[in-house]
């Protein structure tokens, strides 16, 4: 009998152990120059940046948006803007990942193109 509950609760807990590990990926897209004339030029296509947070019982880390804008700061300190030049087809994806309800990792990819303006 003892055997037998024994394994039940094993078995009970390394299944909650795997399924309580999840990711996600969420993201959006948002457009930051007016390309609708061909006035402009590609300079670089696709550049990123990358930053994350981690929380602990839901406390440390960062906000969303200071999250976002640390993304978009280390991207344009690779590359930075010059006259004439803007982002575009900026977009923002978050991947969320969670270890046994008690640790959330929250990382943050900002990329976008680079465009001249005649």
């Amino acid at each position: 009998m003892k055997k037998t509950i024994f394994k039940s609760l094993l078995t009970f807990s390394i299944a909650i152990m795997f399924t309580s590990c999840a990711a996600s990926l969420v993201g959006g897209m948002s457009n930051s120059a007016a390309l609708s004339t061909n006035n402009f030029t590609y300079v670089q296509k696709n550049i990123q940046g990358k930053s994350q947070a981690t929380y602990v019982l839901g406390i440390g880390g960062m906000n969303r948006e200071a999250i976002v804008n640390e993304a978009k700061e280390k991207m344009l300190t690779n590359y930075s803007l010059k006259s004439n030049q803007a982002l575009a087809n900026l977009v923002i994806d978050f991947k969320n990942s969670n270890f046994l309800g008690i640790v959330r990792t929250t990382k943050c990819y900002v990329s976008a193109d680079i465009v001249e303006f005649k």
